[in-house]
């Protein structure tokens, strides 16, 4: 069984392989923050966390699986789409993009927990058709050391690795030296959570061993 990734992301690429499964990774042209503003609007107010990650993976899936099956470039696979935030004091914050947004954040976060919000929508795609779909939120506390220096800090936003991943961090990379604690799985603050993935393969009636493609180190 194909596993068919609306991502680029080299961190869910990397964890997917981990765990031997070799996708093929689309870019889904979904205009996020236009499919969350106006989810907002429908809905009269601002979305919660759990609703803005559980809708982007949605609408990401659901774009290459309308992208597959006009080009008929798909027989038999799953879609999946994947969407993260960091909450802390109950605002969201996505990727910041610039170096100022991520030092800002990282002295907000500096030495206290917040939450990383991973959302997953998987399509179950036979003989080239959309079929059903079905979705889960994953969520983990991350705490961040207290003694980090700006100068480390400096050094770290310099690399440019913060600017694009949701919370100005990752765990798998050059954050995890500034990171002491995680409660949860911790493959959710990469950007996708193994075991919330495999309960939703198993949850279409197909079995996790059956993604595996990749042969063991």
């Amino acid at each position: 069984m194909r596993l068919y990734l609306a991502s680029t992301s080299p961190a869910r690429l990397m964890l997917l392989r981990a765990a031997g499964i070799e996708p093929v990774t689309i870019a889904p042209d979904v205009d996020e923050d236009v499919v969350a503003a106006e989810a907002a609007r429908a809905a009269g107010g601002p979305l919660t966390p759990h609703r803005v990650v559980e809708l982007l993976a949605r609408a990401k899936a659901e774009a290459v699986s309308r992208a597959l099956t006009r080009s008929g470039d798909i027989d038999d696979g799953l879609v999946l789409g994947g969407d993260s935030v960091f909450v802390i004091d109950d605002v969201i914050y996505g990727k910041p993009h610039t170096a100022a947004k991520a030092r800002e954040r990282w002295h907000l976060q500096r030495g206290r927990t917040g939450q990383l919000f991973s959302g997953h929508w998987l399509i179950d795609h036979r003989g080239g058709v959309a079929g059903r779909g079905v979705g889960a939120v994953a969520v983990a506390d991350v705490t961040f050391a207290d003694d980090i220096e700006d100068a480390e800090l400096d050094a770290y936003i310099a690399t440019g690795e913060p600017l694009f991943v949701a919370g100005a961090f990752t765990i798998d990379s050059l954050g995890a030296p500034f990171i002491t604690h995680i409660s949860g799985d911790p493959s959710t603050v990469v950007g996708l959570s193994l075991p919330t993935l495999r309960r939703l393969v198993t949850g279409l009636g197909h079995a996790w061993p059956s993604l595996w493609n990749r042969p063991a180190d």
